[in-house]
């Protein structure tokens, strides 16, 4: 069975860090541009970063950069983001994606910031 699977997310405070997870199931991520979503509370998906199949510089939303790192693995065929400096604006869920070949989402995971 194809699957993206998310973890990492909960609870933090203001200016803290949170590592999140997609693991690639059932195909070879490492063929596929692997890209992080999140969607804020009452607002529409937006896109946060992504990470090309070929190694290029990865792109980042305005808002996250100098915060988020995307980065992957392709030996435990998984995609992270480090999310480092946290701010309440940056509550939602956050999704994984996959697109190459066919193009595929995770079921998401909550990160919620707030003292």
């Amino acid at each position: 069975q194809v699957q993206l699977v998310e973890s990492g997310g909960g609870l933090v405070q203001p200016g803290g860090s949170l590592r999140l997870s997609c693991v690639a199931r059932g195909f070879t991520s490492s063929g596929y541009a692997m890209l992080w979503y999140r969607q804020p509370p009452g607002k529409e998906r937006e896109l946060v970063a992504a990470l090309s199949t070929a190694g290029g510089r990865p792109d980042y939303a305005d808002s996250v950069k100098g915060r988020f790192t995307i980065s992957r693995d392709n030996v435990k065929n998984t995609v992270y983001l480090q999310m480092n400096s946290l701010k309440p604006e940056d509550t939602a869920v956050y999704y994984c994606r996959a697109i190459g070949r066919n193009g595929y989402w995770g079921q998401g995971t909550q990160v919620t910031v707030s003292a």
